[in-house]
């Protein structure tokens, strides 16, 4: 079986060399989020290129659409999309590569990144799965930031009204966001106990930037009955790189040349430790 520890940093470097390539992109959040895209795309959901019209496939929204770029780097290694066509074309004018989620692309659902809407459109979509009687599941990725747009907990409470067992919410919580710290922006307090209180079944992830912690808790959600589930994952903003990791200023930032030949040098010493664990 491949080693998706390792493969998440070359991940990383293409989603890397996407935002060089397009001069800019949310490199922070795409480094806390990858590890989440990767254990959804490469061994929970059911979803390819070659089945991605059937009403059957599993359902993916990104809804801090902002961290296209790692998005991108996922889809292109899954076969959805051509890596050298992304950083030939990202953020060019009349692209269809643009800076967030954009359904035009195969393998996208929706466009996303005007944050709040990726859990009430999952909930619509987990519902309409449950009135046509199909066995998809539904997933969405929020950053915690985007945790304080109220539409979000409509969408809790909509997910726990029908007992949408068929739908996952992931809560990128690497406590972060473009003004500072999350908890001084808009405090979450006991996270888990307040979605909890909504009705959802929660499970924390210890480390959410591990691919077997991740995988484990998301085979935890598919055996919960009669509500949904929230993963709660707590990674680290810009992970991969000391360069980037829990600096807010790294939230939206193109490399500079040294510190572009740091991040990757990185990355390959991460990677080199991951083929020897």
């Amino acid at each position: 079986m491949e080693n998706l520890k390792a493969k998440s940093f070359d991940l990383r470097k293409d989603t890397v060399d996407i935002i060089v390539a397009g001069k800019g992109g949310h490199i922070g959040g795409d480094m806390s989020v990858i590890d989440t895209l990767m254990s959804l795309y490469f061994c929970q959901m059911n979803i390819s290129p070659e089945n991605m019209d059937d009403p059957d496939r599993d359902r993916f929204v990104l809804s801090k659409g902002h961290s296209v770029e790692a998005y991108y780097a996922v889809l292109a290694a899954k076969g959805f999309l051509d890596l050298e066509d992304i950083k030939a074309h990202f953020s060019k004018f009349g692209s269809k590569y643009i800076g967030h989620p954009n359904n035009k692309l195969p393998g996208i659902e929706m466009n996303s990144g005007s944050l709040g809407h990726g859990l009430p459109v999952c909930v619509g979509m987990a519902l309409a799965g449950k009135k046509d009687n199909r066995d998809y599941r539904v997933y969405t990725v929020m950053g915690d930031g985007e945790l304080a747009e109220g539409s979000v907990w409509e969408g809790f409470m909509a997910g726990h009204q029908y007992k949408l067992d068929n739908l996952c919410a992931v809560i990128d919580r690497n406590r972060l966001q473009i003004s500072g710290n999350t908890e001084d922006v808009m405090g979450h307090d006991d996270l888990h106990a307040r979605i909890r209180s909504f009705g959802w079944h929660v499970i924390d992830v210890k480390d959410g930037n591990d691919i077997d912690q991740l995988n484990a808790a998301f085979e935890e959600a598919k055996t919960v009955k009669g509500k949904p589930t929230a993963v709660i994952a707590n990674t680290v903003k810009g992970c991969g790189s000391s360069v980037m990791e829990n600096k807010a200023n790294w939230h939206h930032k193109v490399p500079t040349q040294e510190e572009y030949d740091q991040i990757i040098a990185d990355f390959a010493a991460r990677k080199e430790a991951a083929l020897h664990e």
